[in-house]
């Protein structure tokens, strides 16, 4: 159950009591209509036919933050067969990729679709509720797979709970190679020393919470809860981590913090944090906590 409680405010103080929808569709139309604000997935589909042989209909279908395909299964109230579902659908997902590239190409174009993270597919399952088997049965699986719980409260608002959520299981992260035998020994140990800060700061983001999950793309590699709350990639003499802190709320720090809204970078978030050192690190550890507590 949501220990949450709620409280109006207006005219006096008033418990708002949490309550579940009248039919699945409600919550359903709910997510489906904010999907990226709520989930930081882009939507895509809704009620998806997965053909005659497999008789079935994908609730939602979607791409998050990192170009990983994305499937959503709602229950109104406490479903046993909810995992067992998305999982089945997920295996079909990844036996029709060129059908569902197909469905990004016409929705968000050629070079999201060719983008696609095949490596990390995601299933989001949002519930009233879910069995102490449920939670058992997400940590025996190797996808990636979340277990919202859903409260409506009044009559507009919408609480989301994560109470699990698995990564599924990628390679090691690889450390910087060192350069050949002519490089020189300050250019080595220029590299090494940012591999060992990139070990380093791998290894903060990732104890922040056990429902850390990483995803490595090409070009940066993020680190999500239910949404992605760091960034980060690399320069020759520095890593660069945006985050999903708003700007606003920190003070920005010349050569260490910068607001980055509306210029274009790899990854997502807004704050960018230059990290140099080990000092930096320590330094950006506030800001990588309350970053993951926004993506919450």
């Amino acid at each position: 159950m949501l220990s949450l409680k709620l409280f109006s405010t207006k005219e006096g103080v008033t418990e708002v009591l949490p309550r579940l929808a009248e039919a699945e569709a409600d919550v359903q139309g709910l997510v489906e209509g904010a999907m990226e604000a709520m989930l930081g997935v882009r939507f895509l589909a809704s009620e998806y036919s997965t053909g005659p042989v497999h008789g079935g209909r994908i609730d939602s279908l979607g791409l998050d933050e990192n170009g990983a395909p994305v499937i959503v299964e709602y229950k109104r109230t406490t479903d046993p067969g909810v995992l067992s579902q998305g999982l089945f659908y997920v295996a079909w997902l990844m036996d029709h990729r060129t059908e569902f590239q197909a469905l990004v190409r016409e929705r968000l174009g050629e070079t999201a679709a060719s983008q696609v993270l095949w490596s990390a597919p995601r299933l989001i399952c949002i519930a009233g509720d879910f069995t102490r088997y449920d939670l058992h049965a997400v940590r025996e699986h190797r996808h990636s797979i979340d277990l919202v719980r859903y409260r409506l409260y009044g009559q507009h608002h919408i609480g989301l709970e994560t109470v699990a959520s698995v990564a599924a299981q990628g390679k090691v992260p690889s450390r910087l190679r060192r350069r050949g035998t002519d490089a020189s020994v300050p250019v080595r140990r220029a590299c090494e020393a940012m591999a060992e800060l990139a070990a380093a700061v791998d290894e903060a983001l990732l104890g922040l919470g056990g429902d850390v999950a990483k995803v490595e793309r090409k070009q940066y590699d993020a680190y999500q809860r239910l949404r992605n709350f760091a960034c980060i990639t690399s320069r020759q003499d520095k890593l660069l981590a945006y985050l999903k802190a708003a700007p606003t709320t920190v003070d920005l720090v010349p050569g260490f913090t910068r607001d980055v809204t509306g210029l274009g970078h790899h990854g997502t978030g807004d704050l960018e944090v230059q990290l140099r050192s080990d000092k930096d690190l320590e330094r950006a550890m506030e800001l990588f906590r309350l970053s993951y507590d926004a993506a919450a």
